[in-house]
């Protein structure tokens, strides 16, 4: 049972009233997880502000949803597992990267690095070792993509605990957390 309420856009407070109607535009559908964010309109728009940054950045959106599948593996949030295999699909990701990208695998050796240094990151609470660094630059990412790659694991890492402590009703396909 959620233990955070949902806000009906249709009588939220005016500022979230705006961001879900922004979040059904982009999307065609608002989901539970920002339906409960809009308790709070800033963190909703904290929300659709840091993603919407990272959507402009280098990483493609196919690496970042595959990211947001490590992180949801790691931080075991089932929410978050179910809409980014959703997402990662649209995104144009195969059945095989979406079930290995939640193990830091893929068919791409460069996105494979990426994926391990996102699960380092998360594994090691940003303590991650010379090697770790090393093995992400070796692979061809700069200091400003291994930052998106830091910010991605911040976001993701955010609505895996927000929907983890609200217990957010699962509005996506469930996907089990011991497949793959």
């Amino acid at each position: 049972m959620p233990r955070f309420s949902t806000v009906d856009p249709a009588t939220a407070d005016p500022r979230a009233r705006a961001l879900l109607g922004k979040v059904e535009r982009a999307l065609g559908v608002t989901p539970n997880m920002m339906r409960a964010m809009a308790n709070s309109p800033a963190v909703l728009d904290a929300y659709l502000s840091f993603s919407g940054a990272l959507s402009k950045g280098r990483l493609p959106a196919a690496v970042q949803e595959q990211i947001a599948l490590v992180a949801a593996t790691e931080n075991e949030c089932g929410y978050c597992l179910a809409a980014h295999t959703v997402l990662g699909a649209r995104a144009g990701l195969s059945e095989t990267d979406l079930v290995s990208g939640r193990h830091a695998r893929a068919s791409d050796p460069k996105v494979e690095a990426a994926l391990r240094f996102a699960r380092a990151v998360i594994t090691t609470k940003g303590f991650v070792s010379d090697d770790d660094l090393a093995e992400v630059r070796g692979a061809g990412y700069d200091d400003g993509e291994i930052g998106e790659i830091v910010a991605a694991v911040a976001l993701n890492t955010f609505t895996n605990y927000f929907n983890s402590v609200g217990e957010t009703q699962l509005d996506f396909p469930a996907v089990d957390l011991a497949v793959g």
